[in-house]
């Protein structure tokens, strides 16, 4: 039997890098509490607003046109604080004093980290929406903001390409990611780059070779598609991979093989804009769900998407980084997609 649980108060904040759809997710739980007759309180900057007990009560009125924004009405930041015993006592004082009965937390691995230790010294429930343009939460298929990022970053080097191909140029484009090649793959294969360098292949094809090794190789390829009259080169860069990234990768292939190529970093601008209708939809999903679970009594999970479905996952679980790229996107683009050297 389903255990329901009077909720009379519920608390969210938004945690760690921001990401398009965040905002939809924050309107998704305001408008399902005020259904269950539940008040909701969002606490401002992360966790830093919650050891501050800096917080506003959400109306309908505040949530009904943010759903096509990015970025959150709720600001985010990083919150090392939340690392000290004092942090956790002064967070937990926060909650009891405004009487809060749950914590909805929407952010990435480094927010329900967080989660857990509040966990050990507050009785209430806590529940985690993945909210990351990273894709690196375990158990979710998708992450909120990933979808926006994909289109962000393929947008620009659809743009990079064409300029390309008019001056038969190498662009080197670095990708977001932290320590997952995600966006990488996937944006390197929706926009036909020639080469796609992420933890999921140049890290591990041949943990032997040195990082100078591989830089051979990699001018080897190009140099075949320069010789070929291939007229425009991309490659995408996961970063963090390289060490000084994508414009030092720039450099060594102009001094080891005279190729001159052109860095571009896309950075931040993957985080930001307007969320595509499946970051919309799946922040709706999730938010929505994140409410049932807590009248349901649930507490210590992720609400995340599970082939299409909604489903509960454990925080512990969630956190583990053991889910990366698809294996099969992986030996697709190795195998069929690249422009290797005995095709050209």
């Amino acid at each position: 039997m389903t255990k329901i649980m009077t909720i009379k108060h519920i608390g969210i904040l938004t945690s760690g890098g921001d990401a398009p759809g965040m905002n939809a997710a924050i309107r998704a739980i305001v408008i399902a509490a005020h259904h269950y007759k539940i008040a909701v309180f969002g606490f401002y900057a992360g966790f830093n607003g919650l050891i501050d007990d800096e917080s506003v009560l959400l109306s309908d009125k505040a949530v009904a046109h943010i759903i096509h924004k990015g970025g959150t009405i709720l600001k985010s930041a990083r919150c090392p604080t939340m690392k000290t015993s004092l942090g956790i006592a002064q967070a937990t004082s926060t909650l009891m004093k405004e009487k809060i009965d749950g914590l909805i937390v929407i952010g990435g691995d480094g927010s329900f980290t967080g989660l857990l230790a509040l966990q050990k010294q507050w009785s209430g429930q806590v529940i985690g929406i993945p909210g990351t343009i990273d894709n690196d939460i375990d158990g979710s298929d998708f992450s909120i903001g990933f979808s926006t990022a994909i289109n962000t970053a393929i947008e620009a080097i659809d743009k990079i390409r064409d300029t390309a191909e008019a001056f038969e140029r190498i662009f080197i484009v670095e990708l977001m990611g932290r320590n997952s090649g995600h966006i990488t793959y996937n944006v390197g294969i929706a926009c036909a780059a020639e080469q796609i360098i992420s933890f999921e292949n140049f890290a591990t094809k041949n943990q032997t070779a040195s990082e100078q090794e591989k830089l051979l190789a990699l001018a080897k390829e190009i140099k075949l598609a320069q010789a070929n009259r291939h007229a425009s080169y991309i490659i995408v860069l996961a970063e963090n991979l390289w060490q000084g990234g994508a414009t030092a990768l720039a450099q060594q292939l102009q001094t080891l093989a005279n190729i001159d190529c052109t860095a571009c970093i896309l950075g931040h601008i993957q985080r930001g804009g307007s969320p595509v209708a499946k970051d919309r939809i799946l922040a709706t999903k999730l938010g929505v769900g994140a409410v049932q679970a807590m009248i349901a009594g649930k507490s210590n999970i992720m609400i995340a998407e599970q082939n299409n479905a909604v489903a509960h996952v454990a925080l512990q679980t969630a956190i583990m980084h053991q889910q990366g790229v698809s294996n099969n996107l992986v030996q697709a683009q190795e195998n069929i997609l690249a422009l290797t050297a005995q095709r050209l």
